[in-house]
């Protein structure tokens, strides 16, 4: 039965590489989505890096003095992301967590994560309560989250559904933010969260 959930959820690892392409950059720029949100010393949790679309510019904006803490399902995604990370030098500043679908097993990052990122994942997640919960719990008061959906294969009203229950988790909307192809929204940790 779990092998049938991730069939049915989960994006097959070699989609990855298309994931990859140059041209996705015309539509969805790493450095213009993520650089008014993320600085130098930070921490930052992304939420099903794949092979890594955004993570070295997550890497980037951090610095020496940040990291970037990537957790995702799949192996074969994760493997791909540390040796794009390795060939770029910037794999001292990423690490990566293997999760499975019930955690994504970052509770030592409870209060600690600055910024988050879930982009074209939450809607292959089975429980996405819980999927929120543990963001939340990780990210700072005051933390924000962009969390993205693809357009084409998630409806507003899903969307719409998705950000209800982050809302219940305490993560409050703090704006709108437009990246083609996708709906988005910025959400913030309450600071008496």
């Amino acid at each position: 039965m779990a092998e049938d959930l991730e069939k049915k959820h989960v994006c097959p690892w070699w989609i990855g590489y298309f994931l990859l392409i140059p041209f996705r950059k015309l539509a969805q720029d790493p450095q213009k989505i993520l650089s008014p949100f993320v600085r130098s010393g930070m921490t930052v949790l992304e939420v099903g890096p794949g092979m890594g679309y955004f993570t070295l510019t997550l890497a980037r904006l951090v610095g020496e003095s940040g990291s970037v803490i990537c957790a995702d399902i799949q192996k074969k995604m994760l493997g791909a992301l540390r040796r794009r990370a390795a060939k770029a030098g910037l794999g001292e500043r990423i690490s990566t967590v293997l999760a499975d679908r019930d955690s994504l097993h970052i509770d030592t990052l409870a209060g600690k994560v600055d910024f988050a990122l879930a982009f074209a994942v939450v809607h292959e997640v089975p429980d996405q309560v819980r999927l929120f919960e543990q963001i939340a719990r990780s990210l700072k008061p005051g933390a924000v989250l962009i969390f993205s959906e693809p357009a084409g294969h998630v409806t507003p009203e899903e969307f719409r559904a998705s950000v209800n229950l982050a809302r219940s988790m305490g993560l409050e909307e703090a704006g709108a933010i437009h990246i083609k192809q996708s709906l988005t929204v910025l959400l913030r940790k309450g600071d008496s969260a």
